[in-house]
């Protein structure tokens, strides 16, 4: 029988220079990975496409409601909008894992660069919610490289 992984238990992290901070209060988040193809065609084959496999791209999806995190008495081990728009507006990049919990299951890693950040700030009853990309750059590993 499989194991099966809920999505709420997949968090993403931010690293600070310390420690990953999870990214708070995430209602979803996804890793989508791309190869390129390359495509050939030559005269000793006319009218057949040979296809190579080229570069991998990925890039990082969260949205989240916004929390308190850097004010005095806040959660500031967790990192929500007002966190992330200090890293969006003066790193160039930043290191992330993303990790299941769970002891067995491997956690992935990676750099990159961010994308976007956008805040959503509803009148009424609604809660502030933000969301953004991740651009990865190099490779997803199975190391933390900062063990």
């Amino acid at each position: 029988m499989s194991n099966f992984i809920k999505g709420e238990g997949l968090v993403l992290y931010v690293y600070d220079s310390t420690i990953y901070r999870p990214i708070a209060c995430l209602t979803s988040n996804s890793l989508a990975q791309t190869k390129n193809i390359i495509e050939s065609q030559t005269k000793c084959d006319p009218s057949v496409v040979i296809k190579d496999s080229g570069s991998t791209t990925y890039e990082l999806s969260f949205e989240g409601q916004y929390i308190d995190t850097t004010s005095a008495g806040a959660e500031i081990t967790k990192a929500s909008h007002d966190y992330l728009l200090s890293i969006f507006s003066n790193t160039a990049n930043v290191q992330w894992k993303m990790d299941t919990g769970l002891t067995d299951t491997v956690a992935y890693y990676g750099e990159g660069v961010f994308g976007d950040l956008s805040l959503d700030a509803a009148a009424g009853d609604e809660l502030a919610t933000f969301s953004g990309t991740i651009s990865g750059s190099g490779v997803i590993a199975t190391v933390d490289p900062n063990a």
